[in-house]
């Protein structure tokens, strides 16, 4: 079974492409490194004895895109990350995220169809929920405005799907993340962003490492217990075992419906201020943090009911905070360790 993975050297891509091939899938990345590197090819393969086979352009290019399916028209399916992902730039620079995540969207589901590819599992996000009336969020939840352009190319992604599989072969699983964080056990993979973080974990681990002189906290007068905003934080692994078995469910024939929605979360939510303590007590480090005001997009509270892809999906979050925390940190002291060799 070969698997496309689009940003599969990405943060959670990279984690997905582990869990694929540690399930013998033969997997190929497309990612154009805009917010990746490279090596990262090279890690997994120290993780999992086999080195991806990666392909470096933009799914924006259509030629290329086209091409591309045209030599592997044999995928068992596609798995989408690849997407810009910053709430806060989205609110800056709004066409770009727009060109990018809807543009890739639409020529890889183009190259699908014109291959007869039909399984699409889709990285979607708890932002189209915007501020749910609700919490936790069930998949129920109605789609509410988006706060910010990043959320709503999702939104719009979504009902490109839904448009999209009404007229061709195409079948599609929507997984709507909470927040991911953490990185793999072994240290090899984690997130690490172009720049300054946009994330809050880690802008955590760079301020305790001293690469950042302080973590910047947007905003204390949130309707929340201590007045930081709220959200579900998943382990990355956890998040990047649903992916397979969503996969396999569609290869399985296991799907009740050609389009399919699950939320990935622990279904517990925690304050930013909630994290900041967890990684001071598991690391024995103390942060350095300092109080902004609100950032725009940024959402107050928001966690997941994931009853629903319990039963339905099969898949639990299994990692806790403390470990998310501890994984996290570990990555970051060995990335900074290896650079000075």
């Amino acid at each position: 079974m070969k698997i496309l993975v689009t940003g599969g050297t990405g943060y959670i891509g990279s984690h997905t492409v582990v869990e694929l091939q540690q399930q013998d899938y033969e997997v190929i990345i497309i990612d154009n490194l805009s917010n990746s590197r490279a090596e990262i090819a090279n890690q997994i393969a120290k993780i999992t004895g086999i080195k991806p086979t990666l392909e470096v352009f933009d799914l924006t290019d259509k030629q290329k895109t086209k091409a591309f399916f045209k030599k592997h028209h044999d995928l068992s399916g596609v798995i989408h990350f690849a997407a810009s992902k910053a709430v806060g730039e989205s609110v800056e620079k709004p066409l770009m995220y727009y060109a990018n995540n809807l543009g890739s969207l639409i020529n890889v589901l183009e190259g699908m169809i014109e291959n007869d590819i039909q399984n699409f599992v889709f990285s979607s996000s708890c932002t189209v929920y915007g501020q749910p009336d609700v919490l936790p969020v069930s998949e129920e939840a109605p789609i509410k405005p988006a706060e910010s352009p990043y959320g709503n190319t999702k939104q719009i992604a979504e009902e490109i799907l839904k448009d999209t599989i009404k007229v061709s072969n195409v079948k599609a699983i929507a997984l709507r993340y909470f927040n991911p964080i953490g990185a793999h056990e072994s240290a090899e993979i984690g997130e690490l962003p172009q720049g300054v973080p946009n994330n809050l974990v880690p802008y955590i681990t760079q301020t305790a490492k001293g690469i950042r002189d302080f973590l910047r906290v947007w905003g204390d007068d949130y309707n929340t217990p201590d007045g930081t905003a709220v959200r579900d934080y998943i382990h990355v692994v956890d998040l990047a075992k649903a992916h397979v078995v969503a996969i396999r469910r569609m290869l399985e024939n296991k799907m009740k419906n050609d389009f399919e929605v699950f939320n990935l979360g622990t279904g517990t939510g925690y304050s930013v201020l909630d994290v900041i303590k967890a990684f001071e007590r598991v690391t024995g480090t103390k942060l350095n943090y300092k109080v902004m005001e609100r950032r725009e997009g940024d959402i107050e509270k928001v966690w997941a009911d994931p009853t629903y892809s319990n039963t339905e999906l099969g898949w639990k979050a299994e990692k806790g905070l403390d470990v998310m925390m501890d994984s996290a940190w570990k990555w970051e002291l060995r990335y900074r360790k290896n650079l000075m060799k």
